[in-house]
């Protein structure tokens, strides 16, 4: 394997776990040259061609673009000689992780051209140490992929055994651990000691690309630097320059297109250019890269956006189709109308968020005015649709039809009223005649008066009959203290989760009088013969006190019979509201389905503020134990 070194000086058993970059230096030339420095490469040269991602990787720090935070904290602790003993860089695909870690292995190892000098910002690239390094073939700077050597025995062969013994030609022996968080809990174990205090003569520089994954015992332990996504401006002007060192001609629209596709990445930013530059032999236009990377053209995105928010399915449904047919992908039209609607929605928060170099003048002009003339609840609206449209293209036999489906039910509800909009409507609407009263005004009680369920009631209860008056009640012991009504005796019935019994409580049960421990019932013509005797038996079961539970005549309402009258009530109080009366009229036949109050709605917020009140007692882990990195968030 190309560039794979095992130096005898390090007693390591088993396989060298070690990859390394097998690439010349002599064929990374920095960005620092001039167009007519750029090296020629010949098809017949004997490394073939080099893609450019790796062409033109940085070689200093001064090479490295939209990291100068970063940059520049490196450099001052440079010339304080404040070096850390490990550094956790993290951030997105192809922003500089690894790039930046070798940079700094060579700073920290480099001799200098006459091979005096000590660690620099700078590095000069000629000292054997600089090569050695650049050419992935330095015995002390060592790369490992820690998605390849997930391992416990891995890192104790690696560097744990391998630590205590000095570099063997450079200033620093310096370890790089790519995608550290793909190692598993016992290897970051096994490190944690090693790395909290290492020998002077050692580094370690970690990447990773998922921080949240990695211990908060390692990270302690690191100095943490967040590489940023590129800014569209820095990423054009690299690409331009790449693009001019490469003799190539490209339209900045196309450069536009690779930037909003790369998200911020430069190696992804890097390979479009590459393929782009391929794709159009030399001179590469808009047109070319659309059609390279299967977009619609963004002005025909606007057409048919525009030809969706007014309702008009004929053009929308002509511009998807001939948008189909010049190549373009149904999901990625779906997926442009929705970066289309999050961008206005933005501008119309933000107006400066359409001085977007990436978007031309006319499309940024097309931008503001739609996010002048559309309202927020219609945007958001057509987002959540835009949504459940891309899931059910990707789930449908047929991309194309799905898309039409959803682009006609779009066209549907773009021009209907918000809910907001058909309740002001409802309530400026004329009265109706009938059932109102003093010149047309409602003058029902609103639902929120309408009668409550029950009254609970208390002490000794009394509905009628001739059951045995109950002159004087045992006092009740510390159990029964605590089920002083009727209602609270249904609830723990309810609470000991006997469903049977439950309904036949609520149902078959007529109370006569209730006092606690004695309680006399009147079963209705349906109830089981033993429904007393089970319900005297769970009452003692689940109190561990003695009930006595008899039978007369006379009985109040069951708890069925009194929540569906209250239920009625409240459907005639809500049928009499103004409000109502406006949807019935509007809405001929409609009907009420369920009613929620104010107590509902406070009840179902409380559920739903349960679970993440539990989730905020929950304490964090202290370290890597018991904390498994490839748990699913």
């Amino acid at each position: 394997m190309a560039g794979h070194v095992r130096p005898s000086a390090l007693p390591l058993r088993g396989a060298w776990p070690w990859t390394s970059p097998a690439a010349s230096h002599k064929l990374r030339p920095t960005l620092t040259h001039a167009p007519e420095e750029a090296p020629q490469m010949s098809e017949t040269s004997e490394a073939g061609y080099q893609v450019l991602a790796r062409k033109y990787r940085p070689q200093t720090f001064a090479d490295l673009i939209g990291q100068d935070a970063m940059v520049r904290t490196l450099k001052n602790a440079f010339e304080a000689d404040r070096i850390a003993q490990a550094f956790m860089l993290t951030g997105i695909r192809g922003t500089g992780k690894t790039t930046t870690a070798r940079i700094v292995a060579k700073g920290l190892n480099c001799i200098g051209p006459d091979g005096t000098g000590g660690p620099t910002t700078e590095p000069c690239g000629v000292c054997q140490n600089c090569v050695a390094i650049a050419e992935g073939r330095h015995v002390d700077v060592m790369e490992m992929d820690a998605a390849s050597h997930t391992g416990v025995q891995n890192i104790r062969d690696a560097i744990i055994e391998t630590v205590s013994y000095r570099a063997a030609q450079a200033r620093y022996k310096i370890f790089i651990i790519d995608e550290v968080h793909m190692l598993s809990t016992s290897a970051f174990n096994a490190l944690l000691k090693t790395l909290e205090e290492p020998p002077a003569h050692v580094k370690f520089l970690f990447a990773t690309t998922e921080i949240r994954k990695v211990p908060v015992t390692v990270l302690s332990r690191c100095q943490r630097f967040d590489l940023r996504r590129i800014e569209p401006e820095v990423m054009m002007a690299h690409l331009r320059k790449v693009a001019g060192l490469e003799g190539a001609s490209i339209a900045d629209e196309a450069l536009a297109l690779i930037t909003r596709a790369a998200e911020g990445s430069v190696r992804d930013a890097m390979s479009l250019l590459d393929q782009a530059i391929a794709h159009g032999a030399g001179e590469t236009g808009a047109e070319q890269v659309r059609a390279m990377l299967g977009l619609a053209d963004r002005g025909r995105v606007l057409d048919l956006f525009e030809a969706i928010m007014g309702g008009d399915a004929p053009a929308a449904l002509g511009e998807l189709a001939a948008q189909y047919a010049d190549g373009a992908d149904p999901v990625a039209v779906l997926r442009d109308l929705a970066e289309i609607t999050h961008w206005i929605s933005v501008v119309r928060i933000t107006p400066e968020a359409a001085e977007d170099p990436t978007i031309s003048t006319t499309e940024r002009l097309r931008g503001q005015d739609l996010a002048d003339r559309l309202p927020m609840r219609v945007l958001t609206r057509m987002w959540q649709m835009l949504l459940k449209a891309l899931e059910e293209v990707r789930l449908a036999p047929n991309a194309m039809m799905a898309a039409e489906m959803a682009v006609i039910r779009m066209t549907h509800v773009a021009d209907l009223p918000t809910p907001g909009d058909l309740v002001q409507k409802l309530v400026d609407a004329p009265p109706q005649s009938g059932g109102t009263a003093g010149g047309g005004r409602n003058t029902s009680a609103p639902a929120s008066s309408a009668p409550t369920a029950r009254a609970a009631p208390s002490g000794t209860h009394r509905s009628g009959g001739s059951g045995p008056q109950v002159a004087e009640l045992r006092a009740p012991g510390p159990d029964l203290a605590l089920y002083p009504t009727w209602e609270s005796v249904v609830a723990l019935v309810e609470n000991a989760r006997d469903m049977k019994l439950q309904v036949e409580v609520k149902s078959f049960l007529r109370l006569v009088s209730y006092a606690p421990g004695r309680i006399e019932v009147e079963p209705t013509p349906q109830a089981p013969r033993d429904l007393v005797h089970r319900f005297r038996r769970i009452l003692e079961t689940a109190t561990g006190a003695r009930w006595v539970v008899t039978v007369g005549t006379g009985g109040a309402p069951t708890e069925t019979e009194r929540e569906e009258a209250a239920r009625r009530d409240l459907e005639a109080s809500v049928a009499q509201h103004p409000l109502m009366q406006a949807v019935s009229a509007a809405f001929p036949g409609a009907k009420i389905t369920s009613i929620r109050t104010r107590e509902d709605l406070a009840r179902e917020a409380e559920a739903e503020a349960l679970p993440e009140m539990l989730d905020d007692d929950a304490g964090p882990d202290d370290g890597p134990d018991d904390w498994d990195p490839f748990e699913d968030e």
